[in-house]
């Protein structure tokens, strides 16, 4: 398993944590994780990666080892903190990029909003989340003012063997060796709520739990869509066979193919046996996949 660092960037508003694997004059590759996974769960990837690469993995705000700020999250402000990375670790020229889902989108929005700062892109089973109607945000709006009342909580686990146990459930193509090494760094110790609602000390999820709420403003489709017209450099587009987010786009037919149409440059690649996960499923085919783009 190759050793990585931590590093902290300090911005304004928040303290990031930036993981690091690699040798600092190598071709720099930056890695971003997705909603509710922290930096750490690319170890796998980066393990089978065949070339020498400088990594920089930052866990976004309030997830990890980041600053949690205990309010409301909003999604530009991963944007912002995206944009000071790059401009602190990659000044100058174009940079390569690859995310996991939510760390796919964000990806996908920066290099259609900074096209000249991209110079290629690999989104893990990051498309964008699903569409959404103007009838849906009276209820949405319901919901937002009833969590500001009742601030979330994360579930609590008696153990971190018991948090494993939870991963390896909801993805039967993970491995034990694999889930135990994640319940060290997806989990932290605090303080949850067990099934009944009551308030424990335990195990809990290593994400603040105000990233959990749905946010008051309706995500809209066509902004994204909009944004992916402007990106110019190529794209890879990995899903996983088995994935619940292919056979959620499956339920609304053309979906899948007008977002991949927005990608003037775009290449698609399928990962056999491997659900929403990928760099947990199969994390060899991911590096290979990585890999063979960007060089």
């Amino acid at each position: 398993m190759r050793r990585s660092r931590s590093e902290y960037l300090d911005l304004p508003s928040v303290r990031l944590h930036i993981r690091r694997w690699g040798k600092p004059d190598a071709p720099t590759l930056f890695l971003l994780h997705g909603w509710m996974d922290v930096s750490a769960s690319f170890q796998f990837v980066v393990d089978e990666l065949q070339q020498d690469w400088n990594i920089i993995a930052p866990d976004w705000r309030g997830f990890g080892l980041s600053e949690w700020l205990n309010r409301p999250y909003f999604f530009a402000e991963h944007l912002g903190d995206m944009e000071a990375i790059l401009d602190h670790y990659a000044p100058e020229g174009k940079v390569r990029l690859a995310g996991h889902s939510m760390g796919g989108i964000l990806a996908c929005l920066y290099a259609g909003i900074r096209p000249e700062r991209v110079d290629k892109l690999v989104t893990l089973e990051g498309f964008g989340i699903a569409p959404s109607q103007p009838e849906m945000a009276p209820e949405r709006y319901q919901q937002w003012l009833n969590t500001l009342k009742k601030p979330p909580r994360m579930h609590v686990y008696a153990d971190r063997d018991a948090f494993a146990r939870r991963l390896l459930r909801t993805d039967r193509f993970l491995t034990a060796e694999r889930a135990e090494f994640l319940a060290k760094h997806l989990a932290r110790i605090g303080d949850g709520e067990n099934r009944c609602g009551q308030r424990r000390h335990g195990v809990i999820w290593n994400g603040d739990p105000w990233h959990k709420p749905s946010s008051p403003y309706l995500f809209r489709l066509e902004e994204s869509m909009a944004v992916w017209n402007k990106i110019i450099c190529p794209v890879l587009w990995v899903a996983g066979r088995q994935s619940w987010v292919v056979r959620e786009y499956a339920t609304r037919p053309g979906d899948w193919e007008a977002r991949r149409a927005c990608f003037a440059d775009v290449a698609e690649s399928w990962i056999e046996d491997a659900d929403h996960m990928l760099h947990h499923d199969q994390p060899a085919e991911v590096a290979r996949l990585i890999e063979t783009f960007l060089t």
